[in-house]
């Protein structure tokens, strides 16, 4: 899409099905390890990206331009897509992410003993886990009170189609009490910045939800994300920064694994924030209550999606959705193919969930997994609240073709795909050709033949022994010629 750049960022859960395997943390280790110095996908970090929460080591830059690291609170395995401005590339370089570590996992023997899971809760223990997005805005001062009147009332809503499903529910209660589910890590860097900590308890009321997320959302902006999570993450930083355009980290989002809710939850999204930066946002839409109406769309049996405006209104999901849609077709319809696919897939996604919310089982994750829910219980007899429900919920978003349930669903024709088998195994090794990732790919690339050399790799830079640095500040240009120029200068 023109004059958007965008990247999705995932946290990946790892379960330990044989304590042969180790612990989590070090099956995570070990896979990290695997991927850098014997896999040879990127180059490890040689310095602390942050001391308490990248440590040096703790993962790298992947020849597609991309990150794999883990995320220290939580010991997580967790994969940045390479900067993208192509949704179908983003589509792409997102799916690679859990590709390689089923991959990884299985070279190591690991296949049959841990799993990694592409999904946002721990049923259980109560945990959640991120899949956030990064989008180049045009900030200003003003930008984020506009994003509080015009941007939360669409991403509340966009559960409804990009929503990943969840058999069940949590609340959020103090720590105190009885039947708190949830503790704080064994490690100190869990207690680092813990402002706000709670309980969670198991919520048998639930039934099946759109998002995995909702309930434990407490905050609609809040720059401290660990126990105060929130639905935007205002980031100021180098990760997406060129001129007036500033990276807004969105962190209400959840793993689709679903190449076609993927494309149209960022799609959309890009959409509404062109509609946002040219002043033509829907007016009147906002919330009475969006974290209150955030659970209450989610939790909705009927699927009827009622939510309450400030001004008193009552409007579905559905109609409210509609409102950004025809702004968006007015002012931005024939700006170029992308625009216009979204569009039309966005109208017609709308309209399905209007007629039969689970007609749209065929491309929608939250559909897919209740349609396939609902014949397992009738078919054995179970409801929602038995143990082997929160265990299919899990398995729809395991990493591994041959074990993940949402793969068995396209692999029968039942869940639509977007990219090949053949573009993935390309989006393992080759960075997209269009944006700045191209060089920092290929510098990745030609630094994996150069042991020893010492480095400094990030977003916008890259610094090659003590005197070479090549700037990528423009995240729209590839910066080929330089990156070849560079390279030729650091072994001069």
């Amino acid at each position: 899409m023109e004059k958007r750049i965008f990247g999705i960022e995932t946290e990946f859960g790892c379960m330990v099905n044989d304590a042969a395997a180790g612990t989590p943390e070090e099956v995570v280790e070990q896979v990290k390890d695997y991927a850098f110095y014997q896999k040879k996908l990127g180059v490890i970090d040689l310095h602390a990206r942050d001391y308490a929460f990248e440590p040096a080591r703790a993962g790298g830059f992947l020849r597609n331009g991309g990150r794999l690291y883990i995320d220290a609170v939580g010991s997580h395995e967790e994969y940045a897509t390479p900067e993208c401005t192509d949704l179908l590339d983003l589509v792409r370089y997102d799916r690679v992410g859990r590709i390689m570590l089923a991959q990884l996992l299985q070279e190591l023997n690991l296949e049959d003993l841990a799993s990694f899971h592409n999904n946002s809760i721990d049923h259980f223990g109560g945990h959640t886990f991120g899949c956030h997005e990064n989008y180049l805005v045009q900030i200003e001062d003003r930008f984020f009170t506009d994003a509080l009147t015009f941007l939360l009332p669409f991403l509340v809503t966009r559960q409804i189609f990009a929503g990943i499903g969840r058999v069940g529910g949590h609340r959020l209660v103090r720590p105190s009490s009885k039947n708190n589910v949830m503790s704080l890590g064994e490690h100190e860097v869990d207690y680092v910045w813990v402002s706000n900590f709670y309980g969670v308890e198991i919520d048998n009321e639930a039934g099946f939800q759109l998002s995995q997320r909702a309930d434990h959302i407490v905050k609609t902006i809040s720059s401290r994300v660990r126990f105060n999570r929130a639905i935007i993450n205002p980031k100021w930083d180098s990760y997406y920064s060129y001129s007036n355009l500033h990276r807004l980290h969105i962190l209400f989002g959840e793993s689709n694994m679903s190449e076609y809710a993927c494309m149209l939850k960022v799609g959309t999204t890009s959409l509404v924030l062109d509609l946002i930066e040219e002043g033509v946002a829907p007016p009147d839409m906002e919330l009475a209550d969006p974290l209150e109406t955030l659970r209450q769309v989610s939790r909705d049996q009927k699927m009827k999606w009622p939510v309450r405006l400030r001004n008193g209104r009552v409007i579905s999901a559905i109609d409210l959705q509609r409102r950004y849609l025809d702004a968006a077709k007015r002012y931005l319809g024939r700006k170029d193919a992308q625009t216009d696919m979204v569009l039309r897939e966005w109208e017609r996604t709308l309209n399905d969930l209007e007629q039969d919310p689970l007609s749209t089982a065929d491309r929608l994750d939250w559909a897919a997994k209740k349609t396939l829910y609902m014949q397992y219980m009738q078919e054995n007899n179970v409801c929602w609240t038995d143990d082997v429900m929160q265990s299919l919920d899990l398995e729809y978003h395991n990493v591994s073709p041959d074990k993940g349930l949402s793969y068995a669903l396209e692999q029968a024709g039942a869940l639509q795909r977007l990219c090949s088998d053949e573009d993935i195994e390309k989006a393992l090794l080759a960075p997209p050709d269009n944006t700045r990732a191209f060089a920092r790919g290929q510098i990745v690339t030609q630094l994996l033949s150069r042991p020893g050399a010492r480095y400094i790799i990030d977003w916008d830079a890259v610094y090659i022994e003590r005197n070479r640095q090549l700037d990528l500040k423009n995240p729209f240009h590839t910066y080929e010629k330089e990156a070849v120029r560079f390279m030729r200068s650091t072994t001069a």
